[in-house]
């Protein structure tokens, strides 16, 4: 809870200056402030989804959701990609407009705006960080966040120049800075968890290496079907096939055998979350779809 509490009030603090952002933007024509309000919309609607996608994590898994709503924290850093990657694409159009035909931007609200922007967002940045950035749904609204507090230092930067120069494609030159900084962030977003979506396996588990532990253990013969995966960013799941002597159906070592496994997995891998299917070697001969 304390976490929801954190983002929802990064998020209050965002709102109140992104009506004031907005305003300052359509009376002085400034693409910059523009692009940086729709990236703080971008970000508070971020902060809003994460708050929601963490309260839902919470709920015990129960009927149908066996697992819990773990990956509805999944889904909001993936919604979050894709309104970054959505919102860097019109930002870069309206900038490459207005290199071509720079528009009249007058430099004091430029440098006053993003001077008070970067403040307030330094305060969301503050209390974001403070949640638990384990989680993938806090990290990227964090990146939100963070990204826009970076892009308001080029907007400050870009009012400077435009005052001290009267160059007028410093403010959509500014814009592109937002662009890369939010093309980024969208990708990394979208890799991360187009992993968990599509249950790849997670980026610390090397597959041969876990492998080549299991089979080191005694009594194990071959391993295969060997699936590695995560319910949620933090909720690591194994399953796999394994081969073992066939003696140790009638000596009783099964179970013990399991306990090593399982200690192989949790020593080694940080995999607690465990299925293990025994198999006598004959039962290996004639099953379909190994892999």
């Amino acid at each position: 809870m304390r976490d929801i509490r954190l983002l929802l009030g990064a998020a209050a603090v965002l709102a109140v200056f992104l009506v004031g952002e907005v305003v300052v933007a359509v009376v002085v024509s400034s693409v910059a402030l523009l692009a940086d309000a729709g990236h703080l919309l971008g970000d508070v609607l971020a902060l809003l989804m994460a708050a929601g996608a963490a309260r839902l994590a919470t709920r015990a898994a129960a009927g149908r959701w066996t697992y819990g709503l773990e990956r509805a924290e999944i889904l909001s850093a993936a919604v979050n990609g894709v309104t970054l990657a959505i919102v860097a694409a019109v930002v870069l159009a309206e900038a490459v407009r207005r290199l071509v035909e720079p528009a009249h931007v007058t430099g004091t609200p430029l440098v006053v705006v993003a001077g008070v922007g970067l403040a307030v967002n330094l305060v969301a940045v503050a209390l974001v960080s403070r949640a638990d950035q384990r989680s993938l749904n806090i990290a990227g609204a964090l990146a939100h966040v963070v990204t826009d507090a970076v892009a308001l230092a080029a907007t400050l930067a870009a009012g400077v120049v435009l005052l001290l120069t009267g160059w007028r494609r410093a403010d959509p030159a500014a814009s592109l800075v937002v662009v890369a900084l939010m093309a980024r962030s969208a990708a990394q977003l979208l890799r991360a968890s187009g992993r968990v979506l599509l249950e790849g396996s997670p980026e610390h588990v090397d597959l041969d290496e876990l492998r080549r532990h299991l089979l080191e253990t005694p009594r194990v013969v071959e391993v295969h079907d060997l699936h590695v995966w995560t319910a949620g960013a933090s909720l690591p799941i194994l399953t796999a096939h394994v081969v073992v002597e066939d003696a140790a159906f009638g000596d009783g070592s099964t179970p013990g055998l399991l306990d090593d496994l399982q200690r192989c997995l949790t020593g080694h891998f940080d995999v607690e979350h465990s299925t293990f299917q025994l198999e006598p070697a004959g039962h290996f001969a004639h099953e379909a779809g190994l892999h």
